[in-house]
């Protein structure tokens, strides 16, 4: 079935922790994806950023729902109980648990309007199936696809000295080359046998790195690859990169696979990718942290 949505998870949650024991969060998340019978690539979803798991974090967001309303507690770190408050909601047998369900407790209200200079009362979120870290990740995502976008268009219509350059700015970064006069050096000779140019692995270089840098807008077949990998052997060489501007077919990408060469494709939006993650040709215009309870912090207080 579908990864549920953090509301939905409530009420199975709260029934888990019933018998009034202290359940760890990975016992009450095992538990409960059993319970939704979540297949194994489901449970494993990852959130846009990749460092969290879907389903981990849906439920510790409707565990801190519970929480704040005062249906559970966390009396050490980790682990959670069910209170008094909680077992009485059980008792009625609430067919849904949900943020409209948890406004009727003064508590819970106080604390979600804590957070709000002026609370808009006529803004329904009670229906909301997307934790607010998973909004804020997705819309972090769409900013960055259309960044990826962007990047590359502009890259296509810069001169070929524009790209060479900005494949030597790349690698740099990304930690080859030793410097950017070394990687200039070697990158920016006139390359011949299907090779434009030679790179350090490293800043001691001990390993070289065979680069071919493409700015096309026709799909690289296996030829190209195939030419590519011949020139590496002709040189007894181990590793290549291969970059482009556009794409490359299926054919190239398992040519590549199939080879005793290390040969590493990448093509025009992985650039894009890599140039956001490293810095090239991108600034940062702002800077959100989101931060979660220390509660090391508070263990002795």
């Amino acid at each position: 079935m579908p990864i549920p949505d953090f509301q939905t998870i409530m009420l199975p949650l709260l029934r888990h922790i019933s018998d009034g024991k202290k359940y760890s969060n990975r016992e009450i998340t095992e538990s409960l994806a059993g319970h939704f019978r979540l297949a194994p690539e489901e449970r494993n979803t990852l959130l846009p950023s990749g460092r969290q798991k879907v389903f981990d974090n849906r439920v510790a967001w409707a565990k801190a729902h519970l929480k704040m309303a005062g249906l559970l507690l966390t009396p050490t770190r980790g682990f959670s109980v069910i209170t008094e408050k909680g077992l009485d909601v059980l008792k009625k047998d609430p067919e849904r648990i949900n943020l409209k369900f948890l406004r009727q407790f003064p508590e819970y209200q106080e604390k979600v309007d804590q957070g709000r200079k002026k609370p808009d009362k006529e803004k329904d979120i009670t229906e909301a199936e997307q934790t607010p870290q998973e909004v804020l990740e997705e819309a972090c995502q769409s900013i960055r696809q259309e960044l990826s976008a962007e990047l590359l268009a502009q890259i296509k219509a810069g001169s070929p000295a524009f790209f060479e350059q900005l494949v030597i700015d790349l690698l740099v970064r990304m930690g080859y080359g030793g410097t950017l006069q070394d990687a200039g050096q070697s990158l920016g000779r006139a390359g011949d046998e299907g090779l434009d140019g030679i790179i350090k692995e490293d800043r001691l270089g001990l390993d070289l790195i065979y680069v071919q840098a493409k700015k096309w807008e026709n799909t690289v077949s296996r030829p190209e690859i195939q030419k590519f990998a011949g020139a590496l052997q002709g040189r007894r060489a181990r590793k290549g990169v291969f970059i482009t501007t556009s794409s490359f077919s299926q054919g190239a990408r398992d040519y590549a696979a199939s080879i005793d060469s290390r040969i590493v494709l990448i093509d025009g939006l992985e650039m894009a990718e890599l140039m956001i993650d490293y810095g090239v040709g991108v600034t940062s215009t702002s800077v959100y942290e989101v931060k979660r309870m220390d509660y090391d912090y508070f263990e002795n207080g």
